[in-house]
Formats: C-alpha cells, structure tokens, sequence
C-alpha cells in the first residue's frame, strides 16, 4: 500500500489561473460571500473557478457541528445576514451560470436549522435568473421534515444531501448526522417529485462490500446522482487517511453504480459534490436556455 504521508500523482489539483478565476474570486469577495470551495479547501478550486463556476455557502462558514473529514471552522455562528439572499443572487448573475450550487453549514443553533434562508436564497436566485438551474446541497436539519419542506416549497431543481461514508463509520466521521436520516431525507425529497443526489468519500476506513451496500442503499432511496471521491485529511487533528484509492478503482465503482441503476455517477479522485454539476443539470434538463459562464 502506498504511503499515505505523500500524495499519488493523480491526485495533483489544477493550479489558480486564468482571467475566469480572478473574476469569479473578485465576484465573491465583493459580495461577501462564502465559498465552500474555499472553506472546505476543495482541490477544485483552481479548476472550477477558471471555468467560471464556484458553490456558494450561505448561512455563514462557521459550523455547529465538528465533523472529523470536514474543514470548516466549527464554532458559535453569527445571526443570518438578512441581505445575503440578494447578494448570492447577484454573484450568480454577474458570473452567468447554467447551473449554480447552494450550501451552507449546518445551524443547529437556528430553530429551523437555516431553512428559512435557505428558501429566501433560492427564491431570490430563482427571481434574478429565471433561467438558471439551482442545486442545493442542504444539511440534514436534525431530520425535521417540515424545515426540509420549506426548502422544498422554494423548489430548486436538484436537491443534494451527502452521505459522506459507509453505516459503520457515521459516528466517528460525521458526530450528529445518522446514516438512517440521510436516507430519509433523499427518499422524502425523491417522493416529493424532485431529483435527488448524494455522495461518499473513499479512503476513510471502509471495506468494499461496505461500498457496495451504501450504493445499493442510495439506490433503494431513489437517488439518481452520485459522487464518489477521495478522502484528503484537511488537518493533522482530522481524521487520518486509511488509503490513496486508485483511478482504476473509482472506475469500477462508477461502472457498479450505473450497474445498480444510477443515471450519473462522478467518480474519481479529486471528485467532489459539486464536480461537473452543470453537466448534471443539464442531462435532467434543468436551466436550460441560461448563459453559460
């Protein structure tokens, strides 16, 4: 097995360039917003923002939970900021998005979990472009429904809730969220008429015939989209990384995932939630018509 205190080739992110990059950053930065690819140091960052793209994280980039994998600063947030909503639906104006991504922190502070600006947010992107497609990757609001349906009642057009890992290791990887409750949340969104979509990290610790069952497991829950990609340890205080999954083996799961019926499957190493989503919305038909970025 590879040595996990070195990096595989393959792993090597696409450096910041590009006069795209430098807009999408100016963009955010002069509307005081968050971004969770820079809050969770995604390693798309370069990438994404060169082609013009970025996943905005609403709600604040501090988080009541203290999950293992994630990078995000964990503390007391601040109260919502009441003008965000129209300044998340200016950034996505000015960037001429197809498809855009919405994610927040979790608020278990909040009553509602942050549902209520979760809606205020889509409708307020909804209302300034008409014509793109809106994806929200939500937390799991404590398994309240009602405040999964005020997000829902927005209608955006892809809702997205992680997984992150296999039933053995929720609680030492994600504290509060529950296996059980993230499917619920994607069944109830599925049976509520709208396309559902999770994901899962490789290299934490999991076996692959745990794999296999959380695929399987997603699918039952009528989930049409999936993510799969590697691990990165964001800290020496986070989890460590048990493995470098190879190219070769996110392969085979994206061609057992379509197996078990997936109609998309994003699997990779550098593979995140938001990687390639625009393609995504497309294929199901969402924002057509929009300008591209």
């Amino acid at each position: 097995m590879m040595p996990t205190n070195r990096k595989p080739k393959w792993l090597r992110a696409q450096l910041p360039h590009s006069s795209s990059y430098q807009r999408v950053r100016n963009l955010v930065e002069g509307n005081d917003l968050h971004t969770v690819c820079q809050s969770a140091n995604c390693p798309n960052l370069g990438e994404c923002w060169s082609r013009g793209t970025a996943t905005l994280m609403i709600l604040g980039n501090i988080c009541t939970r203290s999950c293992t994998f994630c990078a995000i600063d964990t503390g007391r947030p601040e109260l919502p900021d009441l003008g965000e909503p129209a300044r998340a639906a200016e950034a996505v104006g000015k960037m001429r998005l197809r498809h855009c991504v919405i994610t927040s922190v979790a608020r278990d502070d909040l009553a509602d979990g942050g549902a209520a600006a979760w809606a205020a947010t889509i409708r307020a992107v909804r209302h300034r472009n008409p014509g793109t497609a809106i994806e929200v990757l939500v937390p799991d609001f404590r398994g309240k429904m009602e405040h999964l349906d005020t997000v829902l009642r927005a209608e955006p057009d892809i809702l997205n809730h992680n997984m992150e890992t296999v039933k053995r290791l929720q609680r030492p990887v994600r504290k509060t969220a529950t296996y059980d409750r993230t499917l619920k949340i994607l069944q109830h969104a599925h049976d509520r008429g709208f396309t559902t979509k999770s994901g899962i990290m490789l290299g934490i610790g999991e076996r692959g015939e745990e794999i296999a069952q959380v695929l399987k497991d997603l699918r039952d829950a009528e989930v049409k989209i999936i993510t799969i990609g590697q691990y990165l340890q964001p800290s020496p205080e986070h989890r460590p990384i048990d493995r470098w999954v190879t190219p070769e083996e996110f392969e085979e799961w994206k061609e057992f995932g379509l197996s078990i019926g997936f109609e998309v499957v994003e699997s990779g190493p550098l593979v995140r939630s938001s990687y390639h989503a625009e393609e995504q919305s497309e294929r199901f038909g969402s924002g057509q018509g929009a300008v591209s970025a």
